[in-house]
């Protein structure tokens, strides 16, 4: 009679282990596709204000816009001379910088010239003390 009981009882036990991982398996599988679904949400959400702050500093860049515009031709107007006086500064700024560079230059092509001399008369200096020997 003990044996029959126990056969019994681990027949249940084994009944009830099986069964709970099937459920396990159905609530973890419930588990995935909740998650799922509030990652798809979040990322709805987030698109969705991703395009309202779009949305915003393009109205705000706009406003911006019009506001340098305004701006922009207000100190035109009233700055014309001062926009001649930068140009007049500018033009002789390049012509200095041209200038330099021209000097830079010659500068250069002298100072080649002279390490050119000074190459061949050591390179004749040479030939001259082999000659010797």
């Amino acid at each position: 009679m003990k044996k029959v009981v126990l056969s019994l009882a681990l027949v249940a036990v084994l009944g009830l282990s099986f069964t709970s991982c099937r459920e396990t398996a159905e609530k973890t599988g419930d588990a995935v596709e909740n998650a799922t679904d509030a990652t798809g949400d979040a990322l709805e959400d987030a698109a969705d204000a991703v395009e309202d702050t779009a949305n915003d500093a393009v109205d705000a860049a706009d406003e911006a816009i019009d506001s340098t515009k305004d701006a922009a031709s207000d100190a035109a107007d009233s700055a014309g001379e001062a926009i001649d006086n930068a140009k007049d500064a500018a033009g002789d700024a390049v012509d200095n910088v041209k200038d330099a560079a021209n000097d830079a230059v010659e500068g250069a092509k002298k100072a080649g010239n002279d390490a050119v001399d000074e190459a061949q008369k050591a390179g004749n200096d040479a030939i001259d003390k082999a000659k010797g020997l």
